[in-house]
């Protein structure tokens, strides 16, 4: 990606590193790909006491991307994505069947100094959203907004800041109209990038509440990665991954209550299989 990114990258280190690949599910993927160059993925996930599965495909020509999932649900969701239709540009089309209403349109524009995204969803009254970001050597200035055409109001709009560096990435970012400010700050403890410990502050003035949430990463080796998470409400997770071959991993991961012991930890199983 070039420049500095798009406004939902504002941010998104600390939120990858204390959200992602968490799960208490248990999940199994298996990808393969065809003699014709399509990429075919099955997954099914047990959630609770449900079940539930997808297949999808991928093809790629030239530069053009078409995925096709469907779901148990009979649910057929479609995205279509062509870049460089224009220089440092991107298209994305999607649809969900049978809800017609869900297709939107993004189109992105990707600049060294600045980036512009915007979505609009392909119903009669659309909502149509903006966002941009400016900056230069690692320091990116970003805002976003959300007008809804039918009701003729604001359905969302916010401004953030990010500073990124080779050893750290901090970031401040004000969304929900002004209701929410996240602040993160991500810190590399090495050059490799082996250990990383990364704080989060949310502040909602709505409600009056605060969540603090501080976490890290370290590689064991160069297929083993453990990962753990805290918050000052005393939910304690931690999840180890294992590359068992290239391309094909093992995610185990847990959630406690550390102050209520007396429950069951959750636990979660993942299992993602590539050729």
């Amino acid at each position: 990606m070039k420049g500095p990114g798009l406004f939902s990258d504002i941010g998104k280190n600390a939120k990858d590193l204390l959200t992602k690949d968490y799960t208490c599910d248990q999940k199994l993927t298996i990808s393969t790909t065809s003699a014709s160059g399509v990429a075919l993925t099955s997954s099914a996930v047990k959630k609770g006491g449900l079940y539930t599965s997808d297949i999808g495909s991928l093809y790629k020509y030239k530069n053009t991307l078409v995925n096709v999932k469907v779901d148990t649900d009979s649910n057929i969701s479609t995205t279509l994505i062509i870049s460089e239709i224009l220089p440092s540009t991107k298209a994305i089309a999607s649809i969900k069947f049978p809800d017609y209403n869900s297709g939107k349109l993004e189109v992105w524009y990707l600049h060294h100094h600045a980036s512009l995204a915007s979505v609009m969803s392909l119903k009669q009254s659309p909502v149509v959203e903006l966002s941009g970001t400016v900056g230069a050597q690692g320091l990116a200035f970003g805002a976003e907004a959300g007008f809804d055409s039918a009701s003729g109001t604001f359905t969302k709009y916010g401004a953030g800041v990010s500073l990124t560096k080779a050893e750290y990435d901090a970031s401040v970012i004000m969304v929900d109209k002004g209701d929410t400010l996240r602040a993160s700050y991500v810190y590399h403890l090495d050059e490799m990038q082996k250990s990383t410990v990364v704080a989060e502050f949310v502040r909602r003035f709505s409600t009056n509440e605060n969540t603090v949430t501080v976490g890290g990463q370290h590689a064991l080796d160069s297929k083993t990665t453990v990962k753990a998470r805290l918050n000052n409400s005393g939910k304690l997770g931690a999840l180890l991954q294992h590359e068992l071959r290239p391309k094909s991993t093992l995610t185990i991961s847990g959630e406690l209550d550390t102050k209520a012991l007396e429950r069951t930890p959750r636990l979660g199983l993942a299992l993602a299989l590539k050729p």
